[in-house]
């Protein structure tokens, strides 16, 4: 259970806006669209490799 505290005088915008955050941060959303579909571990697999090869050329090119 997420529990936001509300200072005194605080908006409920603020508040609201802290609560999303949190809630976000919880990943609780995310996990839900990866169990709707099954992925293969190799799959997987490939797409991590993918995106690190991705942000290795990234750096790469930091650095020139």
């Amino acid at each position: 259970m997420i529990i936001v505290p509300v200072k005194e005088g605080e908006s409920i915008d603020r508040a609201l806006k802290k609560y999303k955050r949190k809630f976000e941060k919880t990943g609780v959303v995310k996990e839900l669209r990866e169990r709707q579909k099954y992925t293969k571990p190799s799959v997987t697999k490939r797409e991590a490799r993918l995106k690190a090869i991705y942000i290795q050329q990234l750096r790469d090119q930091e650095e020139i």
